[in-house]
């Protein structure tokens, strides 16, 4: 099927559905035809569909997926069904960049939500300078901090989620910290907030260890070198790769108490974390799933059940609300929505209400969101808040 063909199947049809859970740089592939109008709101996004952080990828597209799927069913925006278009990037940072040019170079594609990690967000970033990209799954700070126009930040940035971590440590009055982080880009941006928040308390780390990358399952060399230290709180700043560190860390002795960054929550990952006589902690830019207080994670949960999606997580949650922030802005433009009017409405969600977190966006300000949390979970890998 041709992607002009594509464009005329019902949202609703089992076509599109196998269509969507197909797509990927086959997709991509295929000639594109490029159009002003489209009579479906597209919208792109590249993820790892594969590999070590596919859990990840596929968490912020079910996510989004849910929302996207809701909102058609309510009659869509504006008389018009979003279409999301998936790229199976590999989690490879040339892979994303070429997604994300020929996604903008369809005129028909409005946006690029979520793109997954530093690297890959950062290529995006220097390529794709006139297409609305709403929630790169990345917090570097520098990123965050870059001035691009044309992207929008849903998530807090590294500083604010060590922050957290650091601030929790200290205030139980644990000073012996550790940190391990993979040596990429993603990796070097957690190692600068980790630094600088014991430096505001005049605290020297005890250790810090390193795995190859961020997808790279070599971890036993850095878990046998921090089991070794005298740490209290080791701060593991992995994403797919969580629970291979931890595990390798317990085996080889390591006793400290563990806190993981938002990336790290995968459904996978918590299920496999949950194993253990002790479980870490993590901080989140999104409620916990089980936050039902927050009318957002409520509807969120009814979204992923009538997806058929049956495990939550803070990244699908992540996901979910990329997208509600990215049809707010899709309503906003108006019906005759197009990348200019979409970036304005973008720039109207001052203030916004996501149904108990509050985002503030306008003409200059792109980093949204403040909200940061810790939780934990339970043996069953429920996170408690």
């Amino acid at each position: 099927m041709s992607v002009s063909e594509s464009r005329s199947v019902l949202p609703s049809s089992p076509q599109r559905r196998s269509l969507l859970a197909a797509a990927g740089l086959s997709m991509l592939g295929a000639p594109w035809v490029a159009r002003s109008q489209s009579s479906t709101l597209r919208i792109g996004a590249t993820i790892a569909d594969t590999g070590v952080e596919r859990f990840n990828g596929q968490g912020l597209l079910y996510g989004a997926k849910a929302y996207f799927d809701a909102l058609n069913r309510a009659g869509g925006i504006h008389g018009r069904q979003i279409e999301l278009l998936k790229a199976d990037d590999e989690f490879n940072a040339g892979k994303a960049k070429d997604n994300a040019l020929k996604f903008a170079a369809d005129a028909s594609v409005l946006a690029l939500i979520h793109p997954q990690g530093t690297r890959q967000t950062a290529e995006i970033m220097k390529a794709v300078r006139d297409l609305p990209i709403v929630g790169p799954n990345t917090g570097a700070t520098a990123l965050h901090k870059s001035g691009a126009k044309n992207v929008f930040w849903v998530r807090t940035n590294y500083d604010q989620e060590v922050e957290r971590l650091v601030k929790l440590a200290d205030n139980l009055g644990l000073k012996r910290f550790g940190l391990v982080y993979p040596n990429d880009p993603f990796g070097q941006s957690v190692l600068e907030s980790f630094q600088a928040a014991l430096a505001r308390r005049k605290i020297e780390a005890v250790g810090i260890a390193s795995t190859p990358g961020t997808a790279s399952l070599e971890v036993d060399a850095a878990a046998r070198q921090l089991a070794k230290l005298p740490v209290q709180v080791l701060i593991m700043s992995l994403a797919g790769t969580t629970p291979a560190f931890y595990q390798a860390y317990r085996a080889a002795g390591g006793v400290s108490m563990c806190y993981g960054l938002s990336v790290s929550g995968t459904a996978a990952n918590l299920a496999q974390l949950a194993k253990g006589n002790d479980r870490p902690f993590f901080s989140v830019i999104v409620p916990s799933p089980n936050a039902q207080k927050f009318e957002i994670v409520r509807q969120y949960r009814r979204d992923m059940k009538a997806a058929g999606f049956e495990s939550e997580s803070l990244v699908s949650l992540e996901g979910y609300v990329d997208a509600y922030v990215l049809a707010e802005g899709l309503r906003r433009a108006g019906p005759r929505v197009d990348r200019d009017s979409l970036l304005a409405g973008l720039e109207s969600l001052s203030n916004f209400d996501i149904g108990g977190v509050r985002l503030n966006f306008d003409k200059h300000v792109r980093e949204g969101n403040s909200y940061t949390d810790t939780v934990t979970i339970d043996a069953s890998g429920r996170l408690i808040s």
